[in-house]
């Protein structure tokens, strides 16, 4: 169970430079999130051809790991459109509100009991986020995309967790990046009329910076996410990716000078955030012992 933790905590400082990616690249939401799900169904191909991982399921079982597949390609493009929108502490501390979802949407999922516990946690979240939301007027719909996106990731998380313990994770994340690959690619020609971008074809600083994305913070990170859901619920791995922020927000603030953006009442909310993180770790750990 500790290797278990510790490898949840390697996957959340992973997921933490996510967000400084979506900053870094200058590709608009839409062709950042295309370039990332390529690149990844590329590397984990070969991946899986030389570990000589058997890949091969049935139709019906591509279909089934697909769609799970398009709820983190709609997370991360409404992720990234939050970044684009607001700045990375802003669309980081909004993911934070995956957990309030998971807590909302898996009883509702898998026919289950409201846990009273994950609720009250969840609820610390939420008045965090509201600290947040009030702060700047100017931030409102990066944080209303950051809001949607976490309702995306719930959704992965809870979907996600129901084949992680059938399939090779690699197996699993091959399928789902191929799936977002194909799915965002017939959309994208219909995105860019709507949000045209300035480039459709990366540089070389974004190709390097996607290729950095895709290997480490894309299938580093959901492999190992895959293997964490395997021996931690649900809930406590979505609460404990809400320490992200703070790997974020401090790389937002030594690299992209964030500091003169944010205010006392951003700090006040990510301490709340924090308290429930601790909080659950705790009441999880305790728990299992």
């Amino acid at each position: 169970m500790k290797k278990s933790y510790l490898l949840l905590h390697i996957a959340v400082i992973l997921a933490g430079f996510t967000g400084v990616f979506g900053k870094l690249i200058s590709l608009n939401e839409g062709l950042l999130v295309w370039y990332r799900l390529l690149f990844s169904t590329l590397i984990l191909y070969a991946i899986l051809k030389l570990l000589r991982i058997d890949y091969k399921v049935s139709h019906r079982e591509k279909f089934r790991i697909a769609k799970v597949g398009l709820l983190i390609t709609l997370h991360w493009l409404f992720f990234y459109a939050s970044i684009k929108y607001s700045n990375i502490s802003i669309g980081v501390v909004c993911y934070c509100l995956t957990s309030f979802f998971t807590a909302l949407f898996k009883p509702l999922i898998d026919r289950e009991k409201f846990k009273a516990s994950e609720l009250l946690l969840s609820a610390l979240t939420i008045f965090g986020i509201s600290l947040i939301f009030h702060f700047d007027s100017s931030y409102q719909l990066g944080i209303s995309l950051g809001v949607v996106s976490s309702a995306f990731g719930a959704l992965y998380t809870i979907y996600n967790k129901r084949l992680v313990n059938q399939y090779d994770a690699k197996v699993i994340n091959y399928y789902q990046m191929f799936a977002g690959t194909l799915c965002l690619g017939a959309f994208l020609p219909i995105y860019l009329v709507f949000f045209p971008a300035d480039s459709i074809i990366p540089d070389l600083k974004d190709m390097a910076y996607l290729g950095v994305l895709s290997l480490f913070c894309t299938v580093g990170l959901y492999v190992a996410f895959a293997e964490v859901l395997k021996k931690i619920p649900a809930f406590t791995v979505n609460l404990t990716f809400n320490l992200e922020p703070i790997y974020a927000i401090i790389m937002a603030l030594l690299f992209f000078n964030e500091s003169k953006e944010i205010g006392l009442p951003f700090y006040a909310g990510l301490s709340f955030i924090v308290i429930s993180v601790i909080l659950q770790t705790f009441i999880s750990i305790r728990k299992k012992s």
